[in-house]
């Protein structure tokens, strides 16, 4: 079966809520192909803000056009950043320069991005201009005071709804004032925002975090010009700091294949007997791909092939075979570098040998969806035996195809990893599986289904 990827802009989800999955269409049921994921959100939202503080035109070859990194791009523009997206794929991002943000005439909108709110909130702080910042009801019940918190330290004034939440309206400073500001929990959202607005403001910026987080921000940053220094204290926090006022040079960014995205056609590849599967491209930074370590611990047999790096991040091509996995205690200390994916962990747990045990996840109770209680329900509703913790969840495997209750409609929460995650079980169960939803997984994954269905899967709306 030839490479196949998602086409470079539309919509390919069906916009219904409900999709239906059910084991592979081949016969014996298998997957098999060669394919490229959408690239990284977190480095697509990244090229984009950096790109509109630079002077002049940088390039942008494989960004994520889901609906996340579509908010942030709309919402630059609104600050003034000319930025297209060419009939060739590439975006193009004419910069205004750091300091040159104009005033929005119209609320910002984030749709459901976390990810895009906190890191614009964070740009905002330090530039004199007042913006209002919304949401979907999904990102509006998300807490912003641990990004207020630091910002308000800088200069900046914050009017939120009760409890730190979207709508918040922002008054940036044209004259921050750079802190040293030790994070409360280990968080790469309140570590860039801190980041981004120290570009703007005289003198160093540093951030200390009690462990280390992803560090697109920081790779990304040096790669656009900036002055980023990283040391590591004696009790194992990790500084990182930012000189202010740089002159941010245009670059041009290849970016990777998401490694969260990737989870879901290997976590498939993984569960569906006979199944063999190579996904291309994909970003390693070991700070971000605990996933892949953590399923080898399982037992999984995946590959990596052709290894090379770029913008500071390691890649490499991804060959996934099917086995049998067994359950593990997952070390809590690598929740940082896989938080995302923890959903999707617990869908391929369900099929191993044994339980498997996952603590020290308390940060999935406020992402887009509490995780926790999410994945707790849809397991058990499904047949699985799972205990949840107040950090996190046991999940006790079948070793081998698990249940699939005919009578249940997954509720996703309004949580596109949520779905997915779904998705992926109902391609491996004893039966189909069908997920209520699914329309969010245009945020971060567009052409997800037909992905799937590419390599032998089936997923779709109900007849």
């Amino acid at each position: 079966m030839g490479r196949a990827q998602p086409p470079t802009s539309g919509k390919y989800i069906p916009t219904v809520p409900i999709l239906i999955a059910q084991p592979a269409a081949t016969t014996p049921a298998r997957l098999n192909g060669t394919i490229a994921v959408p690239g990284d959100k977190s480095i697509s939202h990244r090229s984009l803000i950096l790109g509109a503080l630079t002077v002049g035109e940088s390039t942008v070859h494989g960004l994520l056009e889901g609906d996340d990194v579509l908010a942030t791009a709309r919402a630059l523009r609104s600050y003034g950043a000319d930025i297209q997206r060419g009939d060739d794929g590439v975006w193009r991002i004419n910069g205004l320069g750091i300091g040159g943000l104009m005033a929005p005439s119209d609320i910002l909108d984030l749709g459901n991005s976390g990810t895009g709110a906190r890191l614009l909130l964070g740009l905002a702080a330090s530039h004199g201009v007042t913006s209002i910042y919304t949401g979907d009801a999904s990102l509006r019940q998300r807490p912003m005071e641990r990004v207020i918190t630091p910002l308000e330290q800088m200069g900046a004034k914050f009017a939120a709804a009760p409890g730190g939440r979207l709508p918040i309206t922002v008054t940036g400073t044209n004259r921050a004032l750079p802190i040293e500001y030790r994070l409360p929990v280990a968080s790469a959202q309140i570590k860039s925002a801190v980041l981004l607005a120290g570009l703007n403001a005289p003198g160093q910026t540093t951030v200390i975090e009690p462990r280390p987080s992803r560090d697109h921000t920081e790779n990304m940053l040096r790669h656009f010009g900036a002055e980023v220094t990283i040391t590591d204290d004696d009790d194992g926090a990790r500084r990182i700091t930012v000189t202010g006022r740089p002159e941010l040079r245009p670059q041009n960014v290849a970016v990777p294949g998401d490694p969260s995205s990737a989870a879901f056609p290997i976590a498939a590849a993984l569960l569906v007997p006979g199944s063999e599967i190579t996904v291309t491209g994909v970003g390693l930074n070991p700070l971000r791909a605990a996933l892949f370590d953590t399923l080898r611990d399982m037992g999984a047999r995946i590959t990596e092939q052709n290894r090379r790096d770029d913008l500071g991040e390691p890649i490499a091509d991804l060959l996934v075979q099917a086995g049998p996995l067994k359950g593990i205690e997952v070390p809590p200390e690598r929740a940082p570098a896989m938080i995302d994916e923890y959903p999707v962990l617990a869908v391929i747990a369900a099929f191993a040998q044994g339980p498997t045990v996952m603590r020290g996840i308390a940060e999935l109770r406020v992402k887009e969806s509490d995780r926790i209680a999410a994945m707790v329900t849809g397991l058990t509703a499904l047949g699985v035996r799972v205990e949840e913790l107040p950090d996190g969840m046991i999940v006790h495997g079948h070793d081998g195809p698990a249940p699939a209750n005919p009578g249940v409609l997954i509720d996703s929460e309004m949580d596109h990893r949520i779905a997915m995650s779904f998705l992926v079980y109902g391609l491996a169960a004893q039966g189909p599986v069908h997920v209520d939803g699914c329309d969010m997984i245009e945020t971060s994954f567009p052409g997800f289904a037909d992905l799937m269905n590419i390599l032998g899967g089936r997923i779709g709306a109900p007849a």
